[in-house]
């Protein structure tokens, strides 16, 4: 049998086996730590200078898109988010496998996206080796706060997920889903029409202490 000439990274990204600790893998990792500090530790009103950093660190950062601090990542450049999203306080995306945010997303406090897993066989997590699954979130959705979204889960457009919630396997679009584990509740009816204006998310704070 021919041995895996792949990097370490590239098994990660591929959703396979492979070893977190390799001087590759563990640079990358402190790089986007020092983004998330810089990040962390910018003030209210600089909303530009944050929205620049999300979209250096991420390999897509869409306009008209926040993410309050604190905000915890493991390499942000595997998380691609859409325009019109918002997260609340204490975001953590577990980013080892790619993660997809669509447009017009909301998302409580302290939601967690994990797209990292280990495996079950006790040999194996002895023998240092984790793996990861892709984490996809449709258009329009509202996650509550406190949900928990794991490895490999989507979660279809227009979707709401309680406050609390633990999804692990995939949720349709156009239903309400709560619970642990998440379980479709209720059925909804997909929008109509265009949004009639969504709000500006971010610049107020900056344009306000301009004009004072």
């Amino acid at each position: 049998m021919a041995s895996d000439t792949r990097s370490e990274k590239e098994k990660m990204l591929a959703g396979d086996f492979y070893n977190a600790f390799t001087p590759e893998l563990l640079r990358e990792r402190s790089l986007c730590k020092d983004f998330i500090y810089e990040y962390n530790n910018t003030r209210p009103s600089e909303s530009e200078k944050r929205t620049g950093l999300l979209q250096k660190m991420f390999g897509k950062f869409g306009s008209n898109s926040m993410i309050e601090t604190p905000f915890f990542c493991d390499y942000g450049s595997n998380i691609h988010w859409g325009e019109n999203s918002f997260a609340n306080y204490n975001l953590v995306v577990l980013d080892i496998c790619s993660v997809h945010v669509g447009d017009y997303v909301l998302m409580g406090p302290d939601v967690k996206i994990y797209g990292a897993t280990h495996p079950t066989d006790p040999q194996l997590r002895l023998d240092g080796l984790e793996y990861g699954k892709p984490v996809r979130i449709g258009n329009n959705v509202w996650i509550g706060g406190s949900a928990v979204i794991v490895a490999g889960v989507t979660i279809g457009d227009n979707s709401v997920i309680g406050a609390g919630s633990v999804v692990v396997k995939d949720i349709p679009a156009n239903v309400v889903a709560v619970g642990n584990p998440c379980k479709v509740i209720k059925q909804l009816e997909p929008p109509t029409r265009p949004s009639k204006g969504y709000p500006q998310l971010t610049g107020f704070v900056q344009e306000e202490k301009e004009k004072s």
